[in-house]
């Protein structure tokens, strides 16, 4: 990846670098040490660290660091590694409880990387009540995304309990890919043969553009035919009610987790004929719901959700971005959760077909045409003042279904931390792990005040949901 130029996602998060928007994600992860671990064991783990090795992508810098918005902009290995301004040790007031690890990753949340190092940071966290420990880590989005994210979790962690020498994270050597099989045309031009070869290969990249850009076309006009019949099948830009979430924000953050068993959020898919992600939706939806209401700020119209979509093969093991986007509505304006999660789940169908058949390329080209009204929003001038293009963000990453262990500590949950922005103060994001749906609520504090209610209310919506389908 060395000398690798960005591609025009990864430099959209960088262009829209600010003192408030900071493009990092991060995951908290809470670990449970095996029973006879050494107090210090983490004074021992610091002295590890100062020799580890670290490996692609955490050696990985910008090469123009001063200037962000510069179009040919780079990755560059980095030769001497700072290891000990990286991953830093902190500590709780013993016993520190859930509350004050959630202000402390909070803050921690609320200040840029550096740019002039990779862009990544790692905080060993003692003080938990019952010996337990937490590590946050905070990498820029540019560098992976939460797929890659999540890839590179579970292969730092292991499987076995009793393993006490797995490396950290940075530690880990990427996979070796296999070598790519050599194409006949590129043997027969070795030996001489004429470039003229290589037309229908030409032919084939241009007919694969032609074909983008039709399914392209076609998903926009069903978009555009739904929204002049009035039956809302398929939201459209702009389709998204005003909102208290859609405001400017300051640089301060607040973060709030849940976390539920999955049994019980596929028991309720399974009734309704949908899938987890719906059953999140539906979760996010009642708990915003509620806490708008108590605002006295609950639009008469649905909310409207983003929903990332990956789209990278089973076998890419990540590194920079490649998302897709569709829009579903959250029906926040129904009160009954069985009829609520029945209306999600004919949005999300709905716009889930629309990708169906497209290329990777088209998927990519008809999200950012479907989300591009977004980018208005994102200007600190514009920022509550115009009708947004959705009013949240919510994303489900699939982690590990083992439990995972570091040097024999058992890894209890991984909660993400996502970005909020001009415009969209709120995100939600799921990583699913070991069993359990692992909510992360991640606002900005000013904008969205008294965030843990969220949380609360996500596992109130649960209750509602199963009492309301039983």
């Amino acid at each position: 990846m060395s000398g690798k130029r960005l591609s025009p996602s990864d430099a959209m998060f960088l262009y829209g670098e600010s003192r408030e928007t900071m493009f990092h994600v991060a995951g908290m992860l809470p670990f449970t040490p095996a029973p006879g671990t050494a107090p210090d064991h983490l004074r021992d783990l610091m002295e590890e660290i100062r020799e580890a090795a670290v490996h692609s992508p955490w050696n990985l810098r910008l090469k123009s660091p001063d200037f962000l918005r510069n179009p040919l902009q780079s990755w560059v290995e980095e030769p001497e590694i700072d290891r000990e301004y990286h991953v830093r040790r902190s500590a709780l007031p013993r016993p520190g409880d859930e509350r004050e690890l959630g202000i402390l990753v909070s803050r921690l949340h609320g200040y840029q990387v550096d740019f002039h190092r990779p862009p990544w940071e790692a905080h060993l966290i003692e003080g938990l009540e019952g010996g337990r420990f937490a590590l946050y880590v905070k990498v820029h989005h540019a560098l992976v995304d939460g797929f890659s994210a999540m890839r590179i979790l579970s292969n730092a962690l292991s499987s076995d309990p009793a393993d006490k020498t797995h490396p950290l994270f940075f530690s880990v050597p990427p996979r070796a890919r296999p070598p790519r099989e050599e194409k006949p045309k590129e043997k027969d031009r070795e030996k001489g043969e004429p470039e003229g070869v290589l037309f229908p290969e030409l032919l084939a990249a241009v007919r694969a553009q032609y074909g983008g850009a039709k399914s392209v076309a076609k998903a926009l006009m069903n978009v555009v035919r739904s929204k002049r019949a009035g039956d809302h099948e398929l939201v459209s830009p702009l389709e998204a009610p005003r909102c208290i979430l859609n405001a400017k924000i300051s640089k301060s953050r607040r973060f709030a987790t849940q976390k539920l068993a999955t049994t019980r959020l596929k028991a309720v898919a399974k009734t309704v004929g949908g899938t987890l992600n719906d059953v999140i939706l539906a979760l996010s939806a009642g708990s915003l719901r509620k806490y708008l209401i108590e605002m006295n700020a609950l639009p008469s119209a649905p909310l409207v959700a983003m929903l990332p979509v990956a789209v990278r093969t089973k076998d890419d093991e990540g590194g920079g971005n490649a998302v897709g986007a569709i829009l579903a509505s959250l029906a926040t304006d129904v009160a009954d959760p069985a009829k609520r999660i029945q209306t999600i789940v004919a949005s999300t169908t709905h716009a889930k077909q629309q990708l169906q058949g497209m290329s990777k390329a088209a998927i990519l080209s008809y999200s950012a045409l479907l989300t591009a009204p977004s980018m208005v929003q994102m200007i600190p001038s514009t920022a509550g003042h115009v009708r947004p293009t959705f009013n949240v963000v919510i994303s489900n990453v699939p982690g590990p279904d083992e439990a995972r262990y570091f040097r024999g500590a058992r890894l209890e949950a991984a909660y993400p931390m996502s970005i909020p922005v001009h415009g969209q103060a709120l995100n939600i994001t799921c990583n699913s792990y070991a069993g359990s749906v692992c909510f992360g609520f991640t606002g900005c504090r000013d904008t969205v005040p008294h965030l843990q209610r969220l949380a609360v209310y996500c596992g109130d919506a649960m209750d509602e949901l199963e009492e309301a389908l039983r």
